[in-house]
């Protein structure tokens, strides 16, 4: 595989993780635009993606994904965050990048198992 920068990573992991939280909300019977645009948020946003990865990181994380983590959440960006402090914005590019890399490794079991957890966290928290 091509060699990444984190934040390479982290724009194909937003965009797959977006992509399965909009199809887990439809499978939960969420189908007005509004209402999926409300509980995608629940999921997507800097803040609640922050929150899963505090858990995944301790609880979830192989050591090498911890790397992964570690690599997105260090990469010197020039967006500003609009709805997260730059702490929170910087742990959920990390955990954008985890995803990013195990999806284009073509481990997409993992990637799914992952987002699964993390839904379930994320539920918990709601």
């Amino acid at each position: 595989m091509i060699q990444y920068n984190g934040l390479t990573l982290a724009y194909i992991g937003d965009a797959y993780y977006e992509l399965q939280i909009r199809e887990y909300l439809l499978n939960n019977k969420f189908t007005k635009v509004n209402d999926l645009h409300q509980n995608a948020i629940k999921f997507t946003s800097a803040v609640n993606q922050a929150k899963a990865a505090r858990v995944l990181i301790e609880e979830f994380y192989t050591e090498a994904e911890k790397q992964i983590f570690k690599r997105g959440r260090n990469q010197n960006s020039s967006h500003k965050p609009k709805n997260a402090d730059v702490v929170t914005y910087n742990v959920a590019t990390g955990f954008e990048t985890v995803i990013g890399y195990l999806y284009l490794n073509g481990e997409i079991e993992r990637v799914n198992e992952l987002i699964k957890k993390t839904t379930n966290i994320l539920e918990e928290f709601q």
